[in-house]
């Protein structure tokens, strides 16, 4: 069975949720993801060839500020896992107290395939 890193993030929520009292209605907006963008993202190879990744930058929340996360280059990246990387990172910032919101990018690519050249353009 394939868990999906999205639902394990959002079951988490509910468990601490459920520990602070903390109201339904809150709790419903704060498992939902404010925007997600799926990008095409075209890179010429050394030998002329194009290539063409999918990526994702996921918003969860900037309600705080600026959405903090970084960017997962990886064959193995998808938009429910930038998705959970994005919710949690919501609640990092916030449990620091950091004027911040959480987002998360990622690109599925096996950066072990490329030249240097290409990740550089790449990344």
């Amino acid at each position: 069975m394939i868990i999906n890193p999205y639902e394990s993030a959002k079951k988490k929520i509910d468990i601490a949720a459920e520990l602070i009292n903390l109201h339904p209605n809150t709790l419903e907006y704060l498992k939902k993801t404010e925007r997600a963008l799926i990008v095409s993202v075209p890179l010429i190879k050394d030998d002329g060839s194009l290539e063409i990744f999918e990526g994702y930058r996921v918003h969860h929340s900037t309600l705080r500020g600026p959405g903090k996360g970084g960017v997962r280059y990886s064959p193995f990246v998808t938009l429910d896992e930038m998705k959970a990387l994005a919710l949690l990172m919501t609640f990092k910032t916030a449990l620091l107290g950091l004027p911040l919101g959480g987002s998360k990018g990622g690109i599925r690519v096996d950066t072990k395939k490329l030249s240097d050249r290409e990740l550089e353009v790449l990344t």
